[in-house]
């Protein structure tokens, strides 16, 4: 099935439920959604497997979501051509035109809530599709650019198994020498409130952890994540309602609760995001109980390892991205690159220390 005819069956599906002609919104490269009259229909990434999103579906269905994820119109996987597709309410964003006015206190509330909810209560669920994101987005990368090797190497040198189905980032925060990691930025961004003495936006100086690898603060905190957040994840819930809602399933699952918080974490460290928006989306997590760091102390032994997980994959999507619209790096992307160096230089000085 081409595009058009995909699309056509992507409306006729809304028709059925929304009762109106679709309209194509812009989203990424690999998902199309329709939006007919009150709802939205979604036709997943090519080679998406079915029963995962089944099981996925069933639980977010589930009663003990109720209010944090956006319940589905219907929870049948129906199939367009080779493309699966969901049928779901249709929300209101964020307002990427308004940065100053994202939610992030209401997004660290709501990432709280969902870390609380115990997975053994919900229908039974795979590990979460956030980690092996990161080995996919780096695959489809070339090898002759620059930046690209660039990207490549920082892979190459994160402390965790890459292949899908194994343990996420941050489950082995000494890495492969017992060594403890540093932030996405090749620095160690510390402090008692997860603040960054020395400096601001990743340009940071601290000492080594005071917790050893392996340690309490340093251990991934499993249990059930969204496992792919970002400021686009989240809609008013509809109906006239003010609440935000969590939306987007495909990588919901048990693992490492940190990966959630490993996006903002990895803008942060490489200096992408305003420290004072880092410290409030922590403060209110943290104030809402939230699971995938220490309540407090230096938070950097659970993110620091997905948030360099994390920079990779940003680093990567963005150079793929250039690379398909034939233009260079604009300056976020080459912040993201420049973060990858530091990853390699950090991680290749520590690991090259002889021992005593």
């Amino acid at each position: 099935m081409d595009s058009e005819d995909l699309i056509d069956e992507l409306r006729r599906i809304g028709a059925r439920y929304g009762g109106v002609p679709g309209t194509v919104l812009p989203t990424r490269p690999d998902v199309i959604i329709v939006r007919a009259g009150s709802v939205v229909v979604k036709a997943h990434a090519p080679g998406a497997e079915r029963e995962p999103l089944v099981e996925r579906m069933r639980a977010t269905a589930h009663p003990a979501l109720r209010g944090i994820l956006l319940e589905p119109v219907t929870e049948e996987v129906m199939t367009a051509g080779d493309r699966l597709v969901t049928v779901w309410p249709a929300g209101t964003p964020v307002d990427h035109a308004d940065p100053d006015a994202a939610p992030w206190e209401a997004a660290a509330r709501l990432l709280a809530r969902l870390h609380a909810v115990p997975a053994q209560a919900l229908p039974p669920l795979r590990a979460a599709g956030g980690p092996s994101r990161v080995a996919a987005t780096v695959a489809r990368l070339g090898d002759r650019s620059a930046a690209e090797l660039a990207v490549r190497r920082a892979f190459t040198c994160l402390p965790f198994p890459a292949s899908p189905g194994t343990s996420p980032p941050g489950t082995n925060p000494g890495g492969p020498s017992g060594t403890a990691p540093s932030g996405p930025s090749g620095t160690n961004p510390r402090g008692s409130s997860g603040t960054a003495p020395g400096g601001s936006h990743g340009t940071v100086s601290g000492g080594s952890h005071s917790t050893s690898p392996g340690g309490s603060s340093g251990t991934a905190h499993v249990g059930l994540t969204h496992g792919d957040w970002h400021m686009g994840q989240m809609v008013r819930a509809p109906g006239g309602r003010a609440e935000w809602i969590l939306i987007d399933i495909d990588d919901l699952g048990v693992g490492d609760q940190a990966w959630d918080l490993s996006r903002p974490a990895a803008w942060f460290a490489a200096g992408l995001l305003e420290p004072q928006v880092w410290y409030r989306f922590l403060g209110a997590y943290r104030a809402a109980g939230g699971t995938a760091v220490p309540p407090d102390g230096d938070p950097w032994g659970r993110l620091e390892i997905p948030a360099q997980a994390m920079t990779v994959q940003l680093a990567a999507a963005a150079v793929a991205a250039a690379g398909r619209e034939g233009r260079p790096l604009d300056e976020v992307e080459e912040v993201l690159v420049e973060s990858c160096l530091r990853i390699v230089r950090h991680r290749s000085a520590c690991h090259s220390v002889p021992t005593q």
